[in-house]
């Protein structure tokens, strides 16, 4: 499911965690390295675009949000600080905690994702593979995506400030929001400068992007 795990509580989890790594003398545990298919649904992956599809270099501070819950005035938050770097040849990914402590990294390159998570922490956050899918299906180019998701059904269309990801029943997954309109071409992204917001219409939580700084430079 995308990016289930990451509309789970994990602010206590994330402390008491933390305190047995230090206790412990753990850091992070690697895991196996991965081909580039991530599950986006129960039974459903999907291969993703490469690093260079992007179609420029990126270096951006973004913070994501997690929104679950119901109703309204009981919905519960919580928020992760992320690292983007992006190159021709590779993706480099790292969560910190509000602290600044490094609590995930990740790096997808060669059509391959290896990722890390601090011990302790596996079930307390969202996957860092499930990250990824958040950033790359909100800031990739649609055309990007397009011969990926075809290979199993799905769809993702683009409009004005919305894209919207559906699934091979023709079913509304997820919709994406821009505060602010990328332009027509080009090598830089607009959506940058604005809040992105997920909102995952079948499990019911909303997950936002806020870039904090960012660079971008021609390939």
């Amino acid at each position: 499911m995308i990016l289930s795990r990451a509309i789970k509580p994990f602010s206590s989890a994330l402390c008491a965690a933390l305190l047995l790594s230090a206790l412990s003398g753990c850091s992070s545990q690697p895991q196996q390295q991965q081909t580039n298919l991530i599950e986006i649904a129960p039974n459903v992956s999907v291969t993703i675009p490469t690093p260079e599809d992007l179609g420029y270099r990126l270096t951006a501070s973004q913070l994501i949000g997690a929104q679950w819950g119901a109703p309204a005035d009981q919905k519960q938050q919580q928020q992760l600080p992320v690292q983007l770097e992006v190159d021709p040849n590779k993706v480099a990914l790292a969560g910190f905690s509000s602290w600044g402590a490094r609590i995930l990294t990740l790096s997808y390159q060669n059509q391959m994702i290896e990722a890390s998570v601090l011990t302790g922490l596996e079930t307390a956050l969202p996957k860092p593979e499930q990250v990824l899918f958040n950033l790359m299906i909100t800031l990739w180019p649609v055309e990007s995506w397009q011969p990926h998701l075809a290979q199993i059904g799905w769809r993702l269309t683009e409009s004005k400030q919305q894209r919207q990801l559906f699934d091979a029943k023709g079913e509304l997954v997820a919709d994406i929001h821009y505060s602010t309109r990328s332009a027509a071409g080009g090598t830089t992204n607009a959506y940058l400068d604005g809040l992105i917001t997920f909102n995952n219409r079948q499990l019911g939580y909303t997950i936002t992007i806020k870039t904090l700084s960012h660079t971008q430079q021609a390939l």
